[in-house]
């Protein structure tokens, strides 16, 4: 039994030495290199002029202002779900999307193929 004993505590160090070293993450010179995805974004290729609706209190208290729109960019590169996230007036809500729904983009690609992507796009209108 004693030597049962001094046996498994000589031989516990080594286990847990074992088990430390196996924890440690193992460095992989491959792993450490930069890998390329594949993906480009969409990008506007021509926009419209957003067409002002006539002059209303709310309109013709700003001359600038922002509309923020979410939307998809499908693969032949027209817009999608295009919906108003931000807007400093319901009056400029329907000719912006009117005017983004005419945008035509550069689809993006993944692997050199056109996929559909989400995008949030700002736009200054100034009058």
């Amino acid at each position: 039994m004693r030597r049962m004993l001094i046996a498994s505590v000589l031989l516990s160090p080594l286990f847990f030495t074992a088990a430390a070293v196996a924890s440690q993450p193992v460095a992989d010179d491959a792993a450490s290199t930069p890998v390329s995805t594949g993906v480009t974004p969409a990008h506007v290729l021509s926009s419209v002029p957003v067409e002002l609706p006539t002059v209303t209190p709310d309109i013709a208290a700003f001359h600038q202002a922002e509309v923020v729109l979410s939307l998809k960019v499908d693969e032949t590169g027209k817009p999608t779900n295009v919906q108003i996230t931000k807007s400093p007036t319901v009056d400029l809500d329907q000719p912006v999307l009117a005017a983004v729904r005419k945008f035509r983009f550069e689809p993006a690609t993944l692997d050199n193929k056109p996929v559909t992507v989400p995008m949030t796009l700002t736009l200054e209108v100034t009058r």
